[in-house]
């Protein structure tokens, strides 16, 4: 006896097109792994925010950011969302055009100053010997070589300082605490079973140092990072801040230097320090946030203070 055929239901106008599923865009492991924690998620959205509003600067504040638009010190309005300077500059196309120069400052010297710290830490480290006591005397010295008032001689000696100053003194002289805790990490690794079974095994010393040791010093590598390009961005805000900047540059730092100078305080002009003051909390705040959820990523311990 034969078997009826189960029949499928066509509407009569028109064919039933099946449904695709949605296209997921796969991410790398290590970005479902911050993404997983919320500390780091919510640090990488403000980051990203603020990344986004650098890169299309000139699609979201078109115009020259110095440029003259309107009265002195006007309050926030629709034409002015962050109101005007004492010079009748727009405030929010400085602080979008000014996010361009504090991120690349920070991050291009943050990479900087993270490269000299493996490159001399960990090869001090890994090497030892007469290598080690050489480099670590090079570590001692720049550990006791202040930073601030060296880029203070440097921003008075060259005629027009500007980020490009800044970057090379902070990149030159903020190495050599990270070099000397990834010197001191490296120490404890070398003697480890897998990197003797790899130094047995004939593997040349960098490829050791790049696929055994490196990889288990991953966070912290990425904890010193974040706190150098923290430390960079402050430094250059608090730098243009007092003056020691190029004045004519377009940075956080520069527009709270021009709201000091023209005693914005003083005459309630809020709008003039409180953005360009509130981007750069923000950014600290969200690389801090990231910080943390890499802290209680790789340390079982915090985990369970979530």
């Amino acid at each position: 006896m034969a078997q009826n055929k189960p029949t499928t239901l066509v509407p009569a106008v028109g064919r039933a097109v099946p449904l695709r599923p949605a296209v997921r865009i796969p991410l790398p492991g290590w970005l479902r792994t911050i993404l997983s924690n919320r500390k780091a998620a919510v640090g990488m959205a403000i980051l990203t925010f603020f990344v986004l509003v650098a890169v299309f600067a000139p699609v979201i504040a078109p115009g020259q950011p110095n440029k003259m638009v309107g009265r002195p010190h006007e309050a926030p309005s629709a034409a002015h969302p962050f109101g005007t300077s004492r010079q009748g500059q727009d405030i929010f196309t400085q602080v979008v055009h000014g996010s361009r120069s504090s991120l690349v400052v920070g991050f291009g010297t943050g990479t900087f100053i993270i490269m000299l710290c493996i490159l001399i830490g960990v090869t001090a480290g890994y090497v030892g010997g007469l290598v080690d006591e050489i480099l670590s005397l090079f570590m001692n010295v720049f550990l006791i070589l202040p930073g601030l008032p060296l880029i203070i001689v440097v921003a008075g000696w060259v005629q027009q300082p500007g980020p490009l100053t800044v970057m090379l003194v902070l990149g030159f002289t903020s190495w050599a605490y990270g070099a000397r805790v990834l010197r001191s990490q490296t120490l404890i690794l070398r003697n480890s079973d897998f990197v003797a079974a790899a130094r047995i095994s004939g593997e040349p010393w960098w490829r050791i140092i790049l696929f055994e040791i490196l990889p288990n010093m991953t966070s912290l590598v990425a904890s010193s990072w974040i706190g150098a390009v923290i430390f960079v961005i402050l430094t250059e805000a608090t730098l243009s801040f007092v003056g020691l900047g190029n004045p004519n540059a377009v940075s956080w730092g520069v527009t709270l230097f021009w709201a000091q100078n023209n005693q914005a305080l003083l005459t309630g002009a809020w709008w003039t320090f409180v953005p360009p003051g509130l981007c750069i909390a923000l950014v600290g705040f969200s690389l801090t946030l990231i910080n943390y959820g890499i802290d209680e990523i790789t340390n079982p311990r915090l985990q369970g203070d979530k």
